[in-house]
């Protein structure tokens, strides 16, 4: 916070003086619905503006403390259920021993978690458009502080899934209602770009904590206290929240916030995105676990609706925008060409880390012996480099060209997977890994906890940053004012698909691949048991996903490349 003036003159001075990105043209308040995103759609240009007095005349000015206040309110909650990831990450072992968690379930703890989330972000996010997102998120913050306590009292296997699966429908309330509040609050410039930074700072810092805190209580006292420890954070955020977040002026009384509830919603699409979203989710997280559960009939049926449900889906669209009615994400947004390559970059993006961080644990730990708890040391530059440039990201951001910001991120990225395809067991970790290690969160963010080969343990690094920032302020700007939460959902729904697809491909192929080579040894009369062969059989299944990676990698430069060449401070051509 200290690149903020200590006196309020001083901030409205800075605030006023720095350029911010907008998007042109904006529509007007007559032609956007309660819940519609612009018909048009059309991004003409992205450029830097100016802001005069009377732009933000409207919306009050927050004074330095205030905005501090609201920046760190909204933070918190991405930092506590962020912690609990950790702690998960860490008391996995200890948990279903404890509870009597089977091997065919020790992934759905977690997977439970995405899937729920998945499925409710853009529900949440259009009822909060029409409610208020301070609301929903405050009721958000009320019920994970609620579904993690939860946990921390879990006497079986069910409940803790359970109240996990709650975790992330009370995060869906709350990820999406977050950007819309920051854009709310805060005018568009510095301040929001510091915002939206903090606000994924909190995630790296809320993972590292529950890591090393998870494994100090399962150690000492008992991992249910770690469980505890974050239900009081996430209480404190929630009280917070209450008396620190301003109270929106929605303009309706309660009846009519009731009708736009029913009748000013898209319920529809949103039926049908959810459930298509839920449903490939699931099929793609039990095709993890089990790759040959892809030809049982439950799996094709599910794959076939969630199909369905997506061509559905896009006709519904269309026809809502046809007759004038509310439109979840009109199909006319799509032919925008740098919301459309954010959104795919997002979703590549978010694959990629997720899967990286993933596999360069099981190298570690499976391939080179490396033990859990340095496996955790050697992640500790992921963790520094990924808060650091966070924060920085939003200062900067303003600055620079958001062009070149991302497209540099994303093929710095893409050296990771590199380094990790041609990486020898016996070199040492200075030699590649640390560089892979070091860049590979430069892009964008994830959280992976688990083997979804072994079962084991594995302990990864939660953190969001240059894509992170720079696509919410993308995608936020294409949406009007009044469809913020949606924004929101819809840049989390990304993201949070772009997980599970990423987990699956890269499971895929190692599992395959190391198959394939365990065959090729048996037929060369090895014994299946020795460990050198069966680390050379994991090896090569490993090496195979970091260069399919590699080349996703590189596809993400690409479309970054040809759909954001007009985003950037000099200005957006039109299309």
């Amino acid at each position: 916070m200290t690149a903020f003036s200590s006196s309020s003159a001083a901030t409205t001075s800075l605030v006023d003086s720095a350029p911010y990105i907008s998007f042109e043209p904006l529509p007007s308040k007559d032609q956007a619905s309660e819940n519609v995103a612009p018909s048009a759609g059309k991004l003409e240009r992205l450029e830097v503006v100016q802001p005069s007095r009377n732009a933000t005349a409207a919306r009050p000015e927050q004074s330095l403390w205030r905005a501090s206040l609201i920046i760190g309110t909204l933070s918190g909650i991405t930092l506590t259920s962020s912690m609990t990831t950790g702690l998960l990450t860490v008391a996995l072992p200890t948990m279903a021993a404890d509870l009597g968690l089977s091997d065919a379930l020790l992934l759905w703890p977690a997977s439970v978690y995405g899937l729920t989330s998945g499925c409710s972000l853009m529900i949440a996010g259009a009822i909060a458009d029409v409610v208020g997102s301070r609301v929903v998120y405050l009721v958000g913050c009320f019920l994970l502080t609620g579904f993690i306590l939860g946990s921390g009292f879990a006497e079986t296997s069910t409940q803790l899934i359970a109240f996990r699966g709650g975790q992330g429908v009370a995060v869906s309330m709350c990820l999406p209602t977050a950007m819309s509040l920051l854009s709310l609050y805060l005018p568009k410039g510095r301040r929001r770009n510091v915002g939206f930074a903090f606000v994924g700072a909190g995630q790296p810092l809320g993972y590292s904590v529950g890591l090393f805190l998870g494994g100090f209580f399962v150690d000492s006292i008992g991992w249910k206290y770690g469980w505890y420890l974050s239900a009081c954070v996430a209480f404190i955020v929630f009280v917070i929240g209450i008396f620190g977040l301003p109270k929106e002026n929605t303009g309706a009384v309660r009846e009519a916030k009731m009708r736009k509830v029913v009748f000013g919603i898209d319920w529809v699409g949103a039926i049908l995105a959810s459930a298509s979203l839920g449903m490939l989710s699931y099929v793609l997280a039990v095709i993890s676990n089990d790759t040959s559960s892809i030809r049982e009939a439950p799996q094709i049926v599910l794959l076939s609706i969630a199909l369905t449900c997506i061509l559905a889906f896009a006709f519904w669209m269309e026809r809502q925008q046809r007759r004038g009615k509310p439109a979840l994400i009109p199909n006319s947004l799509w032919k925008t060409t740098a919301f459309s390559s954010i959104c795919v970059m997002v979703l590549l993006t978010w694959a990629i880390l997720q899967s990286i961080e993933y596999l360069q644990s099981l190298y570690f730990q499976r391939v080179q012996g490396v033990s859990a708890i340095q496996t955790s040391l050697y992640f500790i530059p992921n963790i520094i480099i990924g808060v650091v440039l966070s924060v920085a990201t939003g200062f900067i951001l303003h600055r620079i060209s958001v062009y070149w910001l991302v497209l540099i991120a994303c093929c710095l990225t893409a050296v990771a997977p590199l380094l990790m395809a041609v990486n020898d067991p016996d070199w040492s970790y200075w030699y590649a890994s640390f560089l892979a290690v070091l860049l590979s969160p430069l892009s964008g963010d994830s959280t992976c906890p688990f083997d979804f080969t072994t079962g084991g343990q594995l302990l990864i690094v939660y953190r969001p940053l240059a894509l992170f920032v720079v696509s919410a302020l993308v995608i936020t700007s294409t949406f009007p004012d009044n469809t913020q939460a949606l924004a929101g959902a819809v840049f989390s729904t990304f993201s949070q698909f772009g997980t599970a697809v990423g987990l699956t491909v890269v499971a895929v192929i190692s599992s395959s691949v190391s198959q394939s080579s365990a065959a090729s040894h048996a037929h060369s009369r090895m014994v299946a048991e020795d460990a050198t062969y069966a680390s050379q059989n994991l090896l090569e299944g490993y090496q195979a996903s970091f260069w399919a990676l590699f080349g996703a990698a590189i596809l993400t430069c690409a479309i970054g490349a040809f759909g954001l060449r007009d985003v950037s401070n000099k200005g957006m051509k039109k299309d």
